[in-house]
């Protein structure tokens, strides 16, 4: 087939990365593939976006579902692209289910220039944002731990930006951090298993995608995370607001605490050593949560819907 009849989407772009042989990827790969995508795949994107983050859209759930399987495709790009960026990893035993299927050494490593040059050129805008540490914001790749244990979590250094997609939060700000233990503790903030997130190389990730089979596993959501004018929406689609949940947790939620199920939202991981104490044969207790059906509201923090 004549490459200028292929579909174009993140999926194909995923594939061809995947799939790619020596070197200069970027000239190899994503530059035909932008050739092909930058007119009408650029708007699909932006109409997805703007869609999904209107609590009055109210589609066929086919063309909701196709628009969100479309952008967290495209996160899987951005998560592989990364890689690079990252540090080691450097736990014992097992490797990480992600690691085991998608091996670290396959993904070409692109500079930050050409990932943003792909990003931008698909109409993301980039944001390097370091006045204060904002979960919302920054996801946490490595801690340096002071002596105060109560010194609070401040960012010292951008390892990668974040992205904004119109009003939608398309990745948040890699970043290292200072910070007290009792904030945020070395090894498990940074090392921690990281929710809503495909691909880490330092870390273990813990994605709707994972153990799905090879097609089954691109019907997957992104998370959406945005803002409004009137406040911020953490995992909107959720179906449990998580501060006025009734009833007993189910077996998922039961080892945390109110307050640690909140810090997992907000951050995606858990931040500091859990009230529970888990027996040896759970060992792995910390990556079988479900806190995927979890939503949260800031209704006192209004602000500019996105870039």
């Amino acid at each position: 087939m004549d490459g200028e009849d292929e579909p174009v989407d993140a999926f194909g772009l995923f594939v061809a990365l995947r799939d790619h042989e020596g070197p200069d990827a970027f000239g190899a790969v994503v530059t035909p593939w932008l050739a092909r995508a930058v007119a009408g795949y650029r708007d699909r994107l932006a109409k997805a976006a703007t869609s999904l983050c209107r609590e009055d859209f109210e589609p066929p759930a086919a063309l909701r579902g196709e628009m969100s399987w479309e952008l967290y495709a495209l996160s899987r790009v951005s998560d592989v692209l990364l890689l690079s960026h990252q540090p080691p990893y450097e736990a014992g035993g097992e490797a990480p289910w992600a690691h085991r299927l998608h091996p670290l050494d396959q993904w070409p490593a692109l500079g930050l220039g050409q990932y943003l040059h792909l990003f931008t050129a698909l109409g993301l805008v980039p944001f390097q944002e370091t006045e204060s540490f904002d979960p919302f914001l920054h996801e946490i790749v490595e801690v340096e731990q002071t002596q105060d244990p109560q010194e609070p979590i401040r960012v010292t250094e951008v390892v990668w930006p974040g992205l904004w997609l119109g009003p939608l939060l398309f990745s948040r700000a890699g970043v290292r951090v200072r910070a007290g233990a009792r904030h945020a503790e070395r090894g498990r903030a940074d090392r921690s298993p990281l929710y809503w997130t495909f691909l880490r190389r330092h870390r273990p990730t813990v994605d709707q995608s994972h153990g799905w089979g090879s097609h089954a596993q691109w019907r997957t959501e992104l998370r959406l995370d945005y803002r409004t004018p009137t406040g911020r929406r953490i995992n909107a689609d959720g179906h449990l607001d998580i501060d006025t949940a009734d009833g007993d947790p189910s077996p998922a939620e039961a080892p945390l605490t109110p307050a640690e199920r909140r810090e997992l939202l907000r951050n995606r991981c858990l931040l500091r050593t859990p009230a529970y104490t888990a027996p040896p044969s759970d060992a792995g207790w910390e990556s079988d949560l479900y806190p995927f059906d979890w939503r949260l509201r800031f209704g006192g923090e209004p602000g500019r819907a996105g870039p």
